[in-house]
């Protein structure tokens, strides 16, 4: 019997887009707006999610967006983008992928999904012959920070992530890869 799990790379069309502009919203939703005003919600929800911005990063060569589909409904997703320089010196060059994003919709959170996401997003990586795989991660989501250390993440440094009018601190985790210098 096959899983009813299906992770698929997105389609670059405005139909996906749209599809993948609501789901970022719903996700960072549930997961940030009890920690912040909602004026700085629906000012980083406003620039950061939008079927015009979402069918951008789906045309962007360097960037690859993975569904996850159970029961015929999209309940995450994973944006991944290679030749990221997160974490790295200036001027300094590595072949990494970042994970830009990584979500579950709330009611899936805990069943297995976003370390699917993981895995494919990690096979990706491997495929396209990175070193190392980066991602930043909001120095309170302890959930978050959790689930990337159990797939071996550590910490490397730190980056402003600005959500409306508040700077925040985000973590910068990264992963080596088996038989690549990193």
């Amino acid at each position: 019997m096959s899983s009813p799990l299906r992770i698929s790379i997105a389609k670059a069309n405005l139909a996906t887009a749209t599809r993948l502009a609501a789901l970022g919203r719903q996700t960072f939703s549930e997961t940030f707006a009890a920690s912040n005003t909602p004026e700085d919600m629906a000012a980083y929800l406003a620039e950061a999610y939008g079927p015009d911005i979402q069918l951008a990063q789906l045309q962007d060569p360097r960037c690859t967006c993975l569904l996850a589909d159970m029961q015929g409904q999209t309940v995450g997703y994973a944006l991944l983008q290679e030749g990221s320089a997160l974490g790295l010196a200036t001027g300094a060059t590595a072949r990494q992928l970042e994970i830009k994003q990584l979500y579950v919709l709330e009611d899936w959170t805990g069943t297995g999904l976003g370390g699917a996401l993981m895995r494919r997003a990690l096979d990706i990586a491997q495929a396209a012959q990175a070193t190392a795989v980066v991602l930043g991660v909001w120095e309170h989501n302890e959930r978050a920070k959790a689930f990337y250390q159990r797939f071996g993440f550590r910490e490397v440094g730190e980056v402003a992530f600005k959500l409306g009018e508040d700077v925040q601190r985000d973590l910068i985790y990264r992963k080596g890869l088996a038989g690549r210098a990193s």
